[in-house]
């Protein structure tokens, strides 16, 4: 439920119309990693699917110049530890901000994609699992399923038709491979198939990882004809 208190002004965002026009383009929405910003997710925009109307994110937190994230995150104990607060905050800012995109952009509302790269990754969990209905599907590159959104996850018969990507580096050092592993069996759990892929990288998007990720997104929407 979002409310008036909790909703946060529209996201700034950057565009690419689809290549190929219908009526009703399917939408992709691109989140960035912490200390990031929409240029770095909207680089890898030319190399999606060309039927889909792309619109890249800047998360509602301001770290630096040119420097953005969706909460705050602490490492210093080994392992990561989030604002709690922001990170729901930041939860309800993408639903708004898709709300409010409906009267910018002109897109299918019943396909919906996210895709994002490792606190993004994390968001597309925490946007799609609490809100199925309006998510059609994500793509998880090297991110994580926050313990905390387990509690608001929807049921298993509203997640049904969600279709999860999940991309990770076996090198990564920033989030480990296991949290992709964790993901995977917790989704499971809840009646998800999603696809796994796990690369020899780092923390990072390889061009296999977009290759790969580009195949699943046009195989998905193909089939949705």
């Amino acid at each position: 439920m979002i409310t008036s208190q909790e909703a946060k002004p529209t996201l700034f965002y950057l565009v690419r119309p689809p290549k190929i026009q219908t009526g009703k383009p399917p939408l992709l929405i691109l989140l960035h990693g912490v200390g990031g910003n929409e240029q770095d997710m909207f680089s890898l925009a030319n190399s999606l699917p060309e039927k889909f109307l792309v619109v890249s994110v800047r998360g509602p937190l301001t770290l630096g110049p040119d420097s953005y994230a969706y909460f705050r995150v602490d490492f210093s104990t080994g392992r990561p530890i989030i604002n709690e607060k922001e990170a729901e905050s930041a939860r309800v800012s993408i639903l708004r901000f898709l709300e409010d995109l409906k009267q910018k952009e002109t897109f299918d509302e019943k396909k919906v994609y996210l895709m994002g790269f490792s606190q993004g990754g994390i968001m597309s969990y925490s946007v799609a699992l609490t809100e199925p209905e309006k998510i059609k599907g994500i793509v998880v590159m090297s991110g994580r399923l926050l313990p905390e959104i387990k509690p608001l996850v929807a049921i298993n018969e509203r997640l049904s038709k969600l279709k999860v990507y999940i991309s990770h580096g076996s090198q990564d050092n920033v989030l480990q491979v296991q949290y992709a592993y964790d993901a995977v069996n917790y989704l499971k759990a809840k009646g998800i198939s999603p696809l796994f892929h796990e690369y020899l990288e780092s923390h990072t998007i390889s061009e296999a990882m977009l290759k790969d990720v580009t195949i699943w997104l046009d195989q998905i929407v193909n089939s949705q004809q």
